[in-house]
């Protein structure tokens, strides 16, 4: 595989929504050679708790550790702390629960990281869930379009320290115009070329995602449900490398 191949690959997120432990192991050893990282969701996480973390970071995997962390300042923060301790590369916390619990998450992570010597891992901030669009804003009281909330919830991220956010490509252009190339877009909500959108509303292919600036991309049924995960995750780093 070539140097450039490898850094793309390096961009895609495989999400393991699974609840069978030994299956998200299973994946795991299969598809931590083949990706940049593997996301542990609420469902796996509440099954098999940290070991699965622990043991993805055995087979020599990195973790996005997506658990949407929304509570009271000081609970989003030791949780956060936690978080840190257990060596995964990214978790996120929503914007909604306020500046205040944003700021107090990214100052607890990096102080501990400090005292402790840990790798800081980076903060995210979950701006619109891809399965919501306009209509659904508004039935929520929100005022908008989407594009506009999200960039106005990326600004508050990105203020208060938090190292970047979990969106849509669809507004990815908007946000590094308001934030800047270092920091960070994470999208969900991806299909590849030829494959159903599911509970997804705001989607974008693979190729698509990485020519409108997003990181890193999350893919997960489509590698996780396919007959053969390393070659469906293969093809997603194929089409990723058609949008450079």
């Amino acid at each position: 595989m070539t140097a450039a191949a490898s850094s793309v690959k390096q961009r895609l997120i495989v999400a393991l929504d699974l609840a069978d432990p030994a299956r998200a192991r299973s994946l795991a050893t299969l598809l931590a050679p083949e990706v940049g990282m593997l996301k542990v969701g609420k469902q796996l996480f509440v099954n098999a708790g940290p070991d699965i973390v622990r043991a993805i970071h055995d087979l020599g995997g990195e973790v996005f550790l997506d658990l949407k962390f929304h509570d009271i300042p000081n609970t989003v923060a030791a949780a956060g702390v936690e978080a840190a301790r257990l060596g995964v590369r990214l978790f996120n916390i929503h914007v909604s629960g306020g500046r205040e619990m944003m700021r107090q998450t990214a100052a607890a992570v990096e102080e501990v990281c400090g005292n402790e010597g840990l790798r800081r891992p980076s903060v995210l901030g979950v701006t619109v869930l891809t399965s919501l669009d306009g209509p659904d804003l508004e039935a929520l009281g929100m005022q908008g379009e989407v594009r506009t909330q999200v960039v106005r919830m990326a600004r508050m991220a990105q203020e208060e320290g938090l190292a970047g956010v979990v969106c849509s490509a669809q507004e990815a252009q908007e946000i590094r115009g308001a934030c800047g190339d270092s920091f960070l877009l994470v999208t969900p909500g991806i299909r590849p070329a030829g494959q159903q959108a599911g509970d997804q509303k705001r989607v974008m292919t693979p190729g698509d995602a990485v020519a409108a600036g997003i990181d890193y991309i999350v893919v997960g049924r489509p590698i996780t449900g396919a007959d053969d995960p390393v070659e469906a995750a293969r093809s997603v780093v194929a089409e990723m490398k058609g949008g450079l």
